[in-house]
């Protein structure tokens, strides 16, 4: 492992203290659509889908098909809705508990469709900027692929666990949940940083600097000289370093931070949007809602809505 990546990973260490909750053993055919509401600060939300496939759902960043055999966090606990591929009048969901975990269903329909649902805390998420750095979600695609066979075992640990419905049999779960999600970090963390500019420039000790105190405080008037004092350099090594590491100056990187943490905290908290745009830097509700329409295609109300129409789950 490069020697950026190794002390990017020890910095992340406390992210990988997290405690895993399953929540909700879906069951689900025909044409269906779960809503999940946003989790707040520090809660990560998961989906393991152990058969068949669906759509994830988030407003401003599209649709995504999951697959048997993919697991998905969102690290900042957006908002999002996953539905079935099949389109029609939508079936309602049949909710009961075993164990502390909720069975869910579509009665009266065949079962094309499992997944394992629920969430995470991120121990060390409060106050570790490290946190924000993290993409909008994580995907591991295990199927057909040698070098997750840890995962698959892992997956089908869980899955029986919580098939068998023996004493204990949720936190034997969580446990393996909770070793699958480390490995998951370590290994998104520990490969090419590809196309994420944050990542990149993280394992740069003075883009480094500059990236954690942008998020530390993305509420000030930040200048180049500013970025550049706190990286220890000249600004014209840093302009270079950030166009080499991620493809923009400085001030482009900080305008598309802004708005990335402001869409993180719109889809993931409840927290006001006017506070919102003071601290991502801002200034004021509407020249926020300008900067996110431009960027998302949506109003910033709308990254907290579901799917209209879709059935509770």
């Amino acid at each position: 492992m490069a020697e950026g990546a190794a002390e990017l990973l020890e910095a992340m260490v406390p992210l990988l203290r997290i405690r895993p909750e399953i929540e909700d053993f879906c069951r689900f055919g025909g044409a269906w659509a779960s809503p999940h509401e946003p989790r707040g600060a520090g809660w990560a939300q998961f989906h393991i889908v152990t058969r068949g496939s669906c759509v994830l759902e988030r407003p401003g960043l599209g649709e995504m098909t999951l697959e048997a055999g993919d697991i998905l966090l969102l690290p900042h606990g957006d908002s999002h809705v996953v539905r079935s591929r099949a389109r029609g009048v939508l079936r309602p969901i049949s909710s009961d508990y075993r164990n502390g975990v909720r069975d869910k269903g579509t009665p009266g329909v065949e079962m094309d469709t499992e997944l394992l649902c629920g969430r995470l805390m991120f121990d060390g998420a409060e106050g570790n900027p490290l946190v924000a750095a993290l993409p909008d979600e994580i995907v591991i695609r295990t199927a057909g692929e040698p070098l997750m066979e840890r995962f698959r075992r892992l997956l089908v640990d869980i899955r029986d666990e919580l098939d068998g419905g023996l004493a204990g049999s949720t936190m034997i779960a969580a446990d393996f949940a909770r070793a699958m999600f480390v490995l998951m970090l370590r290994d998104h963390l520990g490969r090419e940083s590809g196309g994420d500019a944050t990542l990149s420039l993280l394992r740069d000790r003075a883009a480094a600097r500059v990236v954690l105190a942008l998020l530390s405080d993305l509420a000030r008037d930040w200048t180049l000289d500013d970025m550049a004092a706190v990286a220890v350099t000249s600004r014209a090594t840093l302009v270079r370093a950030f166009r080499r590491l991620a493809g923009v100056a400085p001030g482009e990187f900080l305008s598309e931070l802004r708005l990335t943490v402001a869409r993180q905290r719109l889809a993931g908290t409840s927290d006001p949007i006017s506070r919102i745009a003071v601290e991502v830097g801002y200034g004021s509700e509407g020249a926020l809602s300008k900067a996110v329409l431009r960027r998302f295609g949506v109003r910033p109300g709308a990254m907290r809505l579901t799917v209209s129409g879709g059935a509770a789950a």
